[in-house]
């Protein structure tokens, strides 16, 4: 398995070496190009979008989105490869026989159903069943949000009994890669292990699924962990919170003609309300929204609500239970033994 994993990583290297010899981009001709590290930082929330736009459209054969369609299999045909998939022809009617990843309007509809039944916490995510059309079995409307949470928590789960084995532990491990590499926490002794589990991934996505799967975004995604070595972890570079704030900065456009102007005057009025409103902590406001945690606190929003006040004695005994099963207590704990032994000698351990 080793050796196999070594000459996967060797192959697709070689592909890479031979595709950046076929273009030399423009920049090249700066002086400082060549010396920089990295020359181009990749946008890990449109890589993953486009990444489950494409596995999602080609499981569900959505229109327009799914990659194996006529003139695929026909690029495998001339490629001479995976013979059984070629289209057959009679007349006006094409059969596609079906592939290891087509999914039978059973397994849509199990596929699809489960996804309609999910419920989120309110801030989580978008209505995921806004997205999901039983009518036709596809997803429609998803954002780059939508495709985060889809992708990282929801696909390996709705998949589970819906696709051959193999296809549905290549998918649900490209899921994994995504959720390890925007976790807040890292750990950079994993990442080379991780660099070439992707690489043993695409590879098998190569295996199953047809060669116009393989645009520029999924070739992208093995060059996601040297990016992290040298910038960081992706959440502090990721694009949502700017994504967001260009949200925000539309809807103060009113006048089609001037949208510079009307952004910087809804801005300042923006402002200058929010200075108001916290200078005027004490005053109920009007016609300024609040926000959904407020009062939360305090108990506002909660079902049946009741304070309730316990001893001196149970607090603490409750705090002691917590320390006690602290990790950094217990060198503590330790001192506080030993310093009992010593001023009672004749005490029993118990």
């Amino acid at each position: 398995m080793e050796k196999l994993r070594h000459e996967l990583l060797a192959f697709h290297y070689q592909g890479v070496r031979f595709m950046n010899e076929l273009k030399k981009s423009i920049f090249w001709d700066l002086p400082y190009w060549e010396y920089l590290s990295v020359r181009h930082c990749l946008d890990v929330m449109d890589v993953e979008k486009n990444v489950c736009d494409s596995i999602i459209g080609t499981l569900l054969n959505m229109q327009g989105k799914t990659k194996d369609d006529f003139n695929a299999r026909k690029d495998m045909v001339e490629m001479g490869i995976r013979d059984k998939l070629a289209p057959q022809e009679s007349g006006a009617w094409t059969y596609l026989p079906p592939a290891c990843y087509t999914m039978s309007e059973i397994e849509k509809t199990s596929f699809c159903a489960c996804l309609n039944d999910v419920k989120v916490p309110k801030g989580y995510s978008s209505n995921i069943k806004k997205h999901v059309s039983m009518k036709d079995l596809k997803l429609v409307g998803m954002k780059s949000h939508v495709c985060h949470i889809l992708m990282q928590h929801m696909l390996p789960v709705a998949i589970r009994d819906v696709l051959p084995k193999h296809v549905r532990h290549a998918i649900i491990k490209l899921c994994f890669f995504f959720n390890v590499i925007c976790s807040k926490v890292v750990d950079i002794e994993v990442l080379d292990d991780l660099q070439a589990d992707v690489v043993v991934t695409l590879c098998q996505f190569e295996m199953y699924f047809p060669p116009s799967f393989f645009d520029i975004m999924v070739h992208l995604i093995v060059h996601l962990v040297r990016e992290i070595k040298m910038c960081g972890p992706v959440f502090l570079r990721c694009m949502y919170p700017f994504e967001r704030f260009m949200k925000i900065l539309k809807r103060y456009v009113k006048n089609q003609f001037q949208p510079e102007g009307s952004i910087i005057e809804s801005y300042v009025a923006e402002e200058v309300i929010e200075f108001c409103t916290d200078y005027l902590a004490n005053v109920e406001s009007i016609a300024v929204p609040k926000s959904r945690h407020e009062g939360k606190l305090t108990g506002k929003g909660t079902i049946g609500l009741k304070l309730d006040s316990q001893k001196a004695e149970i607090r603490d005994k409750d705090h002691r239970v917590v320390l006690q099963h602290e990790s950094e207590a217990h060198p503590y704990f330790d001192e506080h033994m030993s310093m009992l032994r010593h001023e009672n000698p004749s005490k029993s351990e118990r």
